[in-house]
């Protein structure tokens, strides 16, 4: 007799009736991977999706020095980020590869969700693993569990007070926290016509993606992949899919 397979459980559509997002994630690339598409989706709705990235992915190509690496991928992030209609990328400068969890990162952020004053910040997975035996890499890490307390602190008024000049105050109005990749998402949203842009806005780190060395790799074929499984849970062709971290009392 066969063993009866599990079937995933089907993902609930993200609210949508927002109109302001901040993504905060690790390295120039980060976005593309996950949830360009769904990003390309927003801003078609006149949404405004914001960029911050809090490296800027210099130790990432083994055969390019970090400082010219750095100019590269910056300038290719900035083309992948207007591809799918977002116009500001803000860069951290923080050292790639050896991000920490920390008051110091968690300050940098606040000072952006303050900035620019969101409903809903985006950023990526920040479990150990993607599941699956695939274990996540430790920036993502240190940067999502940043994300998660900069967002408190950025409400309140006596955490990091030397920010709050030249008419700068708290902001706390970010509603919730979505982690794109991780294995606890229940959420998604329909990408099937913005898939396109998502699969554009990778293939524009060409330099990065040829910096990997993965001989024959289709951005196309990599990105569909996941899309068709989300999809499927969503009941649509191709679907990014997001945990959600509520950030209010009791939601």
């Amino acid at each position: 007799m066969l063993a009866c397979m599990d079937t995933p459980a089907p993902l609930k559509p993200l609210p949508e009736d927002w109109t302001r997002a901040l993504a905060v994630v690790a390295h120039p690339d980060d976005m593309e991977f996950g949830s360009a598409a769904a990003v390309a989706r927003w801003t078609g709705q006149g949404k405004e999706v914001v960029y911050c990235m809090v490296t800027s992915g210099e130790a990432g190509i083994d055969s390019m020095p970090p400082d010219e690496c750095r100019t590269v991928r910056e300038a290719e992030e900035i083309e992948s980020a207007r591809i799918v209609g977002v116009h500001t990328v803000e860069f951290l400068h923080q050292p790639d590869g050896i991000l920490e969890y920390g008051v110091p990162l968690r300050r940098e952020i606040a000072a952006m969700v303050r900035k620019h004053r969101p409903e809903i910040v985006i950023t990526g997975n920040f479990d150990p693993s993607f599941g699956g035996g695939i274990l996540n890499q430790a920036d993502h890490i240190a940067t999502g569990r940043a994300v998660l307390d900069a967002v408190r602190d950025a409400g309140n008024r006596w955490v990091f007070p030397e920010q709050l000049t030249d008419g700068t105050e708290p902001w706390g109005g970010v509603r919730a926290v979505w982690a794109f990749g991780s294995p606890e998402s229940g959420h998604a949203v329909d990408t099937t016509d913005t898939f396109d842009l998502g699969v554009q806005s990778l293939q524009a780190h060409a330099a990065y993606i040829d910096g990997l060395g993965w001989e024959n790799w289709d951005p196309r074929e990599f990105l569909e992949g996941g899309a068709r499984q989300a999809g499927q849970r969503l009941g649509v062709a191709f679907a990014a899919p997001f945990e959600v971290v509520p950030m209010g009392w009791g939601d």
